[in-house]
């Protein structure tokens, strides 16, 4: 079975990105049950978790990782749906999606 938080990804419109906390709220869960929900997501190109981030804006964790090429890769992704990343933040009052 595919958790509800999974399965909300796919509802984050291109140059937007929702939080850890708002993903949380929406499913009723917590932050850091979301962030381990979203580590084991077997199908990232179906169900973008490149598209979570800290409530502070910062990138966070992708894949497992938190530093590398897994980052990279997430930064990679961010770009190409146009999200800027300044100071290894994103504006989220420019691009926070809520549910």
């Amino acid at each position: 079975m595919v958790h509800k938080a999974i399965l909300l990804l796919r509802k984050i419109p291109k140059g937007k990105v929702t939080t850890y906390g708002e993903l949380a709220r929406a499913t009723k869960s917590s932050p850091r049950a979301i962030g381990q929900i979203m580590k084991r997501n077997e199908d990232p190109e179906i169900y973008p978790c490149y598209k979570v981030v800290s409530s502070s804006g910062a990138i966070g964790g992708y894949a497992g990782c938190v530093k590398g090429k897994k980052i990279d890769e997430k930064i990679s992704k961010l770009n190409k749906d146009g999200i800027k990343i300044i100071n290894g933040k994103i504006d989220l009052k420019k691009h926070l999606h809520k549910f």
